[in-house]
């Protein structure tokens, strides 16, 4: 087989749908983010980026920035090895007990990624928990598919936030059956939010584990930042809740909280886990810095939630389609993968307007959005330049106006 030719002609098919994907070399500005400088061969050109998971710019948080400074210098650039072998620094341990507390759970584990903790927390329970059966929705993120599947347990998928479907699931299962329901608190590409709840109450009804992933709730919701949950006071209620440190706190990592025991037997089981190299400890205090923020300050989410509200008014004013969800998650619909592409390229070329887009497989053929974060960082003229650049380009395709119904 002749590879290189099998690659190119895969590589050739994916052009031609419109859905190769290009990484846009840019750095980010201390001090002054959204705004960074792209790199294009020789050339550069200022852009402001409206895509970005840092959701309440504390990657560029003086708390954050600091406490990464004086534990780089105290304590070097990496953590020497797993957490096993002598990779277990201090700060791993004060980060840890800082998201315990968050989540107010007795334990707390960290990961590399959110991605591993999905895979690891997941993929570890399902497989070594005898006879377990794991319940999916349908849109849970890829890692929490890849950890089901790894660990080879037999799995369900239940209708997206469906919860008269999942009671219809897990009553086909004897009551002393091991299950695990594991589902999402905000859906990154629609922006939709779980009916926790409710399917907290099928849970119960039916003795089944609760797994959640609040990757894209944490710091931004509740009033200490800990996710949908606690907003909703239904943490205690829940078994697991997975997180990440590489979006509303800025840094990078993953992890999970839950009972001492459940996190000792992850600890002890978890391969992803295990042979993993530690976070740097200056990323671990950083992060911590940023938690400890965020449970006491409200001002970056409440300026973030009027920042969305104006966005999204004005793209009401303007008639550019955009998804309805109680979120921060701004879908502005375009529903064609080349159309999509090229509207992005041409932000980004006329207007330095930086906004990815989203194309299968991330979201279905027919889909295809440009996904828009506002953050507390925004200002309104970053704001009106969006807007008025999005309608021009709205024009030029022929593209649909008009408001989604919720």
């Amino acid at each position: 087989m002749d590879f290189d030719t099998f690659f190119a002609e895969q590589l050739d098919g994916v052009r031609e749908e419109g859905r190769y994907r290009v990484f846009t070399d840019i750095k980010r500005h201390c001090g002054k983010f959204p705004h960074a400088t792209r790199f294009v061969d020789n050339e550069t050109q200022a852009v402001t980026v409206w895509c970005s998971n840092d959701y309440l710019g504390m990657g560029q948080h003086p708390k954050v920035i600091d406490a990464m400074h004086a534990t780089l210098d105290e304590c070097g650039a990496g953590a020497g090895g797993t957490r096993n072998i002598s990779g277990t620094n201090h700060y791993h341990v004060e980060l840890e007990a800082e998201l315990a507390d968050l989540h107010r759970k007795e334990s707390a584990l960290l990961f590399t990624s959110g991605y591993v903790s999905n895979w690891a927390g997941l993929g570890t329970l399902a497989s070594k928990i005898p006879g377990c059966v794991v319940f999916s929705d349908a849109l849970n993120h890829a890692s929490m598919i890849e950890g089901i599947r790894h660990s080879r347990a037999p799995y369900k998928v239940w209708k997206h936030n469906d919860v008269e479907d999942l009671d219809r699931l897990l009553s086909e299962y004897p009551s002393d059956t091991p299950k695990l329901v594991a589902f999402e608190s905000v859906y990154s590409m629609d922006g939709d939010i779980a009916p926790i709840a409710d399917i907290l109450d099928v849970c119960e009804k039916h003795g089944a584990m609760s797994y959640i992933d609040e990757v894209h709730g944490v710091g931004l919701y509740g009033p200490r930042g800990g996710g949908v949950a606690e907003q909703e006071g239904l943490m205690d209620r829940i078994t697991v809740i997975e997180g990440t440190l590489g979006k509303a706190f800025g840094v990078m990592g993953g992890y999970i909280a839950a009972s001492r025991d459940l996190v000792d037997f992850v600890r002890s089981f978890a391969s992803g886990f295990i042979f993993s190299t530690a976070l740097p400890p200056a990323v671990a205090a950083g992060a911590a810095a940023s938690i400890r923020h965020l449970k006491e300050s409200s001002e970056e989410r409440d300026l973030q939630k009027q920042r969305v509200a104006e966005v999204r008014r004005q793209l009401d004013m303007m008639n550019i389609p955009h998804l309805p969800n109680p979120s921060h998650i701004i879908p502005v619909m375009v529903g064609d993968a080349k159309k999509c592409k090229m509207i992005s390229d041409w932000l980004m070329d006329n207007h330095g307007i930086y906004v990815q887009p989203i194309n299968y497989p991330t979201v279905p053929v027919g889909t295809e959005r440009l996904r828009l974060t506002p953050s507390p960082v925004h200002d309104t003229g970053d704001i009106t330049r969006l807007i008025n650049a999005l309608s021009e380009i709205w024009s030029q395709c022929e593209l649909a106006r008009g408001r989604i119904a919720a």
